[in-house]
């Protein structure tokens, strides 16, 4: 892209004449940003921060502490995506479980797990972890699971986006002035919560693609917004369309249901999160094996947190790159593909040269 700040970037934030913050909601666009170096790129009046765009960050500590112990307690299978298999727990991770001798299975996608669980017997469960995106897929998977009669639950920790946005707008002391939006989450919902956020919050909500020149589109559209005092939300990524998915979303509709839920460093957000319908009721795998758990231990130095919600970046964080590594993860961030402190960790960002 050159040295000079990327499209028109740099003239929009000059005639704007204040610095901005936009927050992206999403663990894909902030390992763009960082890969691509786009952050070290835009004028200095541009300033992008991470939020809570992780899922696998966001899962609170308690539920890997509740998984493990179905599993040891229970004797129940787990099957997990990758991503979570090294989050720390309040004294060890899935992966240290399983050397222990939990069985703790790694797959690609739900209907992976389904078709272990057909193939094995005995019981099992699925941690259900993510957002709009991987959810109708993990509702497609359990309605089949019954169908077939499957012996597979969800232990559910799935998330919604536009309501962790709305705490964040409303965190004391949080300044976000718009939000880079989440495309793969957009496809399956629409642009319709987004529209609810930029009217009562005033703030504009741009969906971005993932590739740098996409995000640069995404901001100038933005820099605009405010420009012309006219935010709202739109989509400067070809593959969300307004409207969303609606047959994803009806998957969803079937299978799942709001509920309030608790975000690593936002607290408990009402119906921000998805559990089973009373119909799969049966499948819960938090009800149908019940466990006590201790009150989670989280390392008080670690500001994963902090990082997710926007009051802090990795570096700002004593742990990040000394006690805290990918090889040595002390918080989620460190530990998810899509996590801040592991961008910045391989990629670098703005002000850590």
């Amino acid at each position: 892209m050159g040295s000079d700040p990327p499209g028109r970037t740099g003239e929009l934030s000059a005639e704007l004449g204040r610095t901005i913050t936009v927050m992206e909601v999403c663990g894909t666009h902030t390992v763009s940003i960082h890969r691509s170096g786009l952050d070290r790129l835009l004028p200095p009046e541009v300033r992008l921060l991470s939020g809570p765009g992780c899922p696998v960050c966001v899962t609170p500590t308690d539920y890997i502490d509740r998984a493990m112990a179905m599993a040891f307690r229970h004797g129940v299978r787990l099957y997990t995506f990758g991503d979570l298999l090294k989050v720390p727990g309040s004294r060890e991770s899935l992966a240290d479980a399983r050397a222990r001798g939990a069985e703790v299975d790694v797959v690609a996608s739900p209907e992976d797990a389904l078709r272990l669980a057909s193939s094995r017997g005995g019981p099992s469960a699925f941690l259900a972890v993510g957002f709009e995106t991987t959810a109708p897929t993990i509702a497609a998977a359990l309605l089949q699971a019954r169908d077939q009669g499957v012996d597979l639950a969800a232990l559910c920790a799935m998330k919604l986006i536009p309501p962790a946005m709305e705490a964040v707008l409303e965190a004391p002391g949080t300044r976000v002035d718009a939000f880079l939006c989440p495309g793969h989450v957009a496809v399956i919902t629409g642009l319709e919560p987004f529209r609810r956020i930029s009217k009562e919050y005033g703030v504009p909500c741009v969906v971005g693609g993932f590739e740098p020149p996409e995000i640069v589109r995404a901001l100038e559209r933005i820099l605009q917004m405010l420009l012309d005092e006219e935010p709202g939300a739109e989509s400067a990524y070809p593959a969300a369309a307004a409207g969303g998915n609606p047959a994803a979303r009806r998957m969803m509709d079937r299978a799942l249901v709001p509920c309030d839920t608790e975000w690593r460093g936002l607290g408990i957000i009402p119906e921000s999160g998805l559990c089973l319908a009373d119909e799969l009721a049966e499948m819960d795998a938090a009800r149908r094996w019940p466990v006590e758990v201790p009150p989670a231990e989280d390392d008080p130095a670690c500001l994963c947190g902090e990082v997710l919600t926007g009051s802090a970046e990795p570096p700002d964080c004593p742990l990040f790159g000394e006690r805290c590594t990918p090889r040595s993860p002390v918080g989620p961030c460190m530990v998810s593909s899509e996590g801040s402190c592991a961008a910045w960790f391989k990629y670098g960002g703005r002000g850590l040269d």
